[in-house]
């Protein structure tokens, strides 16, 4: 039986992102990204980092090997995952144990059946010799002077069918030497009221720490988490933003913020939680995914506001629809400017901005915002655009350039290009012409691109680069184009959203028109001047 039954004040945090994270659709990371994601984890101050399989794949060999000189881990334990020995098998002969015994951790992680259906089908052997899988190879590991975590796979599963089995292995387990029993909810499928039944047995079952596994199948990832800590669990695995096979792993994000913020319960080193959005953010990145503007506590929409009445209470008591203070993950208040915008939002984003814009101006910017909006300008969604606006209803004149006129040419015909159609290849080749006044100085400026927008956007660089070193520092990232009227066909209007960044931050610029090109030329035009106006922020 467990002896602790004070109340926990903290739980050890598991990030298996390296591992089942990347069995997520889509991502395939380098060793180089491991590495990179594993510095991120200890930044945040996470207790343990799973770094892969060794010997499963040269991958995660090479991962391990570099980690042993490249990774400089300040905060988290690097961890080996494996499986137990083989069935009929011996330990001092199993490959995968003699893999982790070496991979030069102190701590591994293996994975065991927990599940009797799994036991007798998938491996066709006896119950029995399912449970000495499981302490023989904790016992040989250990005695290798490895700290040993017990994965339970198909726990919840296995507990619904046959708990009195399920129980002997994680009974096993501890008694050869496991420091954790983790139960694992592998299919995803159970719920947080048998997540803590189940736990609260476990922990009154076994002398040693529960920790959990989660899937997020249902939807309860982060849910089952919490209330597996409530019912005793102290160590919770998962992934940060989610990452993981099928529909991915209990959200570590959200976990941790909640587990902090409203649990009271310590889940990273003093003063980590503030880096929480930077490192969601960072990991994201370099798994190449976009992250969810919506995602709890770290989205970029978590703390933003639209609705006029909404903002108006914040601007006299931050805390009347905010459920915590967003500096204390690390995000920030954002109040969106769109149709549904008040007098006070328009205010308070004009404060922002150290912009003095009176009563009859800031009504004009909200007629004007509401017809733009109307027209099919989406400003909450670009922020630059609507900063530039709202900056010329103040009076404020960009003065970088001027333009006179734009001219974009494609020639297409038939050659060595990508597409073959009929045994026909195509080069399509794109130019691009822009006639601008820069401080009275009438330049003309030519473009090739890969596309109208590559052309346009080498075109006003070959036109200004040499006036403005700090455009050599700005770069388009990313490229959105959206049909409004549907029914309209080829004809439609086209909505042109620019992420654009200096190397430090990223801004949205926008355009709309009935002509692609010209909705693209407002927000490449927009995005320069952002950019070059705060090139000395």
């Amino acid at each position: 039986m467990s002896s602790d039954a004070s109340p926990r004040s903290s739980v050890d945090i598991y990030d298996t992102t390296l591992r089942d994270g990347t069995q997520l659709e889509g991502i395939s990371l380098t060793v180089d990204d491991k590495l990179r994601i594993a510095e991120q984890l200890d930044h945040l101050g996470v207790a343990f980092i799973e770094g892969g399989w060794p010997g499963a794949n040269p991958k995660d060999d090479e991962f391990f090997e570099r980690a042993r000189t490249e990774l400089d881990l300040q905060v988290s334990e690097l961890v080996a995952f494996g499986s137990t020995r083989r069935a009929r098998g011996r330990v001092d002969s199993d490959q995968v144990l003699a893999h982790l015994a070496g991979a030069g951790t102190s701590t591994v992680c293996i994975v065991g059946k927990c599940w009797d259906y799994h036991v007798t089908e998938a491996l066709q052997t006896t119950l029995d010799e399912g449970v000495a899988m499981v302490a023989d190879s904790v016992e040989f590991l250990a005695a290798a002077g490895k700290r040993v975590l017990f994965d339970a796979e198909h726990f919840f599963d296995g507990f619904r069918r046959n708990p009195e089995f399920s129980l002997r292995v994680l009974e096993a387990a501890a008694m050869a030497g496991a420091s954790t029993v983790v139960l694992c909810d592998t299919n995803g499928g159970t719920l947080p009221g048998d997540i803590s039944e189940a736990v609260s047995a476990v922990a009154a079952h076994v002398d040693c720490e529960v920790g959990i596994h989660l899937h997020n199948d249902t939807g309860c990832g982060v849910a089952n988490a919490l209330a597996a800590v409530q019912a005793g669990a102290a160590h919770v695995q998962g992934t940060i933003n989610g990452y993981g096979e099928r529909v991915g792993n209990c959200d570590l994000v959200p976990i941790i913020a909640n587990l902090e913020l409203k649990m009271g319960m310590r889940a990273l080193p003093e003063g980590r939680l503030p880096r929480l959005t930077s490192v969601s953010h960072h990991v994201a990145e370099l798994v190449n995914l976009p992250m969810n503007p919506q995602q709890p506590y770290v989205g970029a929409g978590a703390f933003a506001h639209k609705a006029g009445l909404h903002a108006s209470a914040l601007s006299r008591r931050p805390d009347a629809y905010e459920h915590v203070s967003p500096e204390l993950v690390g995000n920030g208040t954002r109040v969106l400017v769109s149709e549904m915008a008040g007098r006070s939002t328009l205010e308070m984003r004009a404060a922002e901005l150290g912009l003095d814009i009176d009563g009859r101006v800031l009504g004009d910017v909200i007629d004007t915002l509401k017809r733009l909006e109307h027209a099919g300008y989406h400003f909450e969604a670009a922020d630059a655009s609507l900063e530039l606006l709202m900056r010329g209803a103040s009076g404020w004149e960009q003065d970088y350039f001027k333009l006179e006129s734009f001219r974009v040419s494609m020639d297409h015909r038939s050659g060595t290009g990508a597409r073959a159609w009929n045994d026909v290849s195509v080069e399509v080749d794109t130019e691009a012409t822009v006639k601008l006044w820069v401080d009275g100085e009438r330049r003309v400026a030519v473009g090739e691109g890969n596309g109208p927008v590559n052309a346009l956007d080498t075109a006003l660089r070959n036109a200004l680069g040499d006036r403005y070193p700090a455009l050599h520092n700005i770069s388009l990232t990313d490229y959105k184009v959206r049909v409004l009227d549907t029914q309209k066909g080829t004809g439609a209007v086209t909505r042109v959203l620019i992420d654009s960044t200096d190397r430090r931050k990223v801004w949205t610029t926008i355009g709309v028109s009935e002509n692609i090109i010209e909705a693209s030329w407002q927000a490449l035009a927009d995005s320069v001047v952002y950019g070059l106006l705060h090139a000395d922020d």
